[in-house]
């Protein structure tokens, strides 16, 4: 089952948040090391991971259904990744920044993993396997 699509992605999505669970911690490990900049990585983007797996496409069967399109929105909100404080010897580290991160980033972690186990139940159920 973790050759399907879906869980692939989901994985990928955990992966990510391991990874940047990493980089966050270093972030904090180095707040008191001068010159150190803060890092990021580049946000998941769950919806291109979805893209390979199917398109879905409305289309009006008779004249009194609503014409749905895609909102196409940017989803951009700039460079997030600049200090907001940087001290005198260079350090762009904010602690209350970095934990609060953390804190999001174990959040998704857990709402991901969920998504996770309970969709692997539900496939368990569908082919006659109590979970």
């Amino acid at each position: 089952m973790g050759g399907l699509s879906l869980f692939q992605a989901l994985s990928d999505k955990m992966r990510w948040h391991q990874e940047r669970q990493g980089v966050l911690a270093e972030n904090i490990a180095n707040a008191d090391t001068p010159g150190f900049v803060q890092r990021d990585l580049k946000a998941f983007s769950f919806g291109d991971e979805m893209k390979s797996v199917a398109t879905v496409t409305t289309s009006t069967t008779s004249p009194g259904h609503i014409s749905v399109s895609s909102g196409g929105g940017s989803g951009r909100f700039g460079d997030l990744s600049r200090p907001f404080e940087i001290t005198p010897s260079g350090n762009g580290v904010t602690l209350e920044d970095e934990m609060m991160k953390v804190s999001s980033n174990d959040m998704d972690y857990q709402a991901v993993t969920t998504l996770y186990t309970r969709s692997m139940r539900l496939l368990k159920i569908a082919i006659g396997r109590q979970a």
